[in-house]
């Protein structure tokens, strides 16, 4: 098995194999939490606009995401796990924009499959790897906007490969080290009410879910997240 990790946008569209798109603070691991509770499927998409238009067309579908951080307007719900924590969507399709996770499902290309990445469910994508044994990985930290490196998808990319060369993490480390980097400072800025405190914790609680997000086919032109237990 040969893994790889690569960074943005650009790395993205490079990403071949079983490739695994990083998004830690804060995309996928909304996304696992909107399953955690329910969700019947997520549709991810790359442009704000195709976003409102699948709403329009589908009243019952939920708009959840971000541009620049916030929750745009019209939105039902911005890109925060303490916004959705306890929200009930059983049964319920959404449809979830942001500005580096999504854009990432969009341009891997050229990857045999694709599922999400994040510390939540970190163990259930390394058991998923395993079990599948790709000739190749691809890890794609997608970080800030997909222009620049954020240390929390290159950190979570890092424990990934490590499982599975079988070299050890140390995850308190890697908490430590987030908690004084630039990316989680909007999480302690109390003037930042569309990223509350508390989504720092709940995108770094380890394991917290056993299950894979893989990308499949939507219709022509969209994919979904389909929920794997692991």
């Amino acid at each position: 098995m040969k893994v790889k990790i690569l960074h943005l946008i650009d790395g993205s569209k490079q990403a071949k194999g079983l490739t695994v798109i990083i998004d830690v603070f804060r995309a996928f691991s909304v996304a696992c939490y909107a399953f955690g509770n329910g969700a019947d499927k997520i549709i991810p998409l790359d442009n704000i606009d195709i976003s409102y238009n699948l709403k329009k067309e589908n009243p019952h579908f939920l708009l959840i995401g971000e541009r620049d951080g916030k929750k745009p307007p019209g939105f039902d719900y911005g890109n925060s796990p303490t916004q959705i924590e306890n929200v009930d969507f059983t049964n319920k399709t959404i449809i979830q924009t942001t500005s580096s996770g999504t854009q990432g499902i969009t341009n891997a290309t050229n990857a045999n499959e694709i599922i999400t990445g994040g510390f939540v469910n970190v163990q259930a994508i390394i058991d998923y790897i395993k079990k599948q044994n790709p000739e190749e990985v691809s890890l794609v930290a997608m970080g800030s906007s997909g222009i620049r490196i954020a240390d929390e998808d290159a950190l979570c990319a890092e424990y990934i490969k490590n499982a599975l060369e079988n070299k050890t993490n140390d995850f308190s480390k890697i908490i430590k080290h987030l908690k004084e980097y630039k990316n989680a400072r909007k999480f302690f800025d109390t003037t930042k009410d569309w990223a509350p405190e508390k989504d720092f914790d709940l995108c770094l609680s380890l394991n917290k879910f056993n299950f894979v997000l893989k990308v499949e086919p939507y219709n022509k032109n969209q994919v979904f997240f389909r929920k794997i237990e692991m």
